[in-house]
């Protein structure tokens, strides 16, 4: 299902999608790389507002307006990627799910070296995204990432796995998550998420 967040809140519909591309929208010059995915931005000069965005075999293709500014079109498509990664995260992956992505994700960038016993999902922790005990081999994730994009539950689950081979945060410890693309994006998504929670909360509206 495509996400579509437009700046007008209006819907986007398959037929629409398509009468978009079958009409000739404008292809941007240039197909970015988004992780394991790449990123094609396709103008339209019969879009007004709306933004759409879908999966499209090994790409993602993100459409807008043909008058959309750069600037414009690189917060747009990441707010579209965020989004698509949302809503198949939401796709809840299970326990031996979550093994699976442990496995591929040490033998990408660890070297396979990263073996855990056990990985789950756990309701008991609120204060931190996961943990790990390396005497045990188990790694938890808590069930506040359930949702969230999918390049940060992955970077959450890395982390864990890298503190199988390194327990602190030291220099050797941030070294194995460097050549995961997204750390910094998968970090500051989280601290966002941090600093949103400790907001205070708005006192509702008086009625009359």
């Amino acid at each position: 299902m495509p996400a579509d967040p437009s700046p007008r809140g209006s819907g986007e519909t398959p037929l629409r999608r398509a009468a978009d591309t079958a009409r000739g929208a404008a292809q941007s010059p240039l197909a970015r790389g988004s992780g394991a995915r790449a990123v094609e931005v396709r103008r339209s000069s019969r879009r007004r507002r709306t933004v759409s965005a879908y999966r499209e075999g090994d790409r993602t293709v993100v459409l807008i307006p043909a008058r959309m500014s750069e600037a414009e079109e690189q917060r747009w498509v990441t707010v579209m990627l965020d989004k698509l990664a949302a809503q198949e995260s939401k796709r809840m992956l299970g326990d031996s799910e979550l093994a699976e992505r442990a496995e591929r994700l040490s033998g990408q960038f660890l070297e396979g070296r990263a073996r855990p016993a056990s990985v789950r999902w756990v309701t008991n922790q609120n204060t931190r995204w996961g943990s790990c005990t390396p005497a045990e081999g188990s790694i938890r994730l808590s069930h506040r990432l359930q949702g969230m994009p999918e390049y940060v539950i992955e970077y959450v689950l890395l982390h864990e796995l890298a503190h199988l081979l390194v327990p602190g945060h030291g220099p050797s410890f941030w070294r194995l998550l460097e050549s995961y693309p997204r750390t910094e994006r998968a970090r500051g998504y989280l601290e966002g998420v941090v600093a949103a929670d400790r907001l205070p909360h708005l006192p509702a509206a008086r009625s009359e």
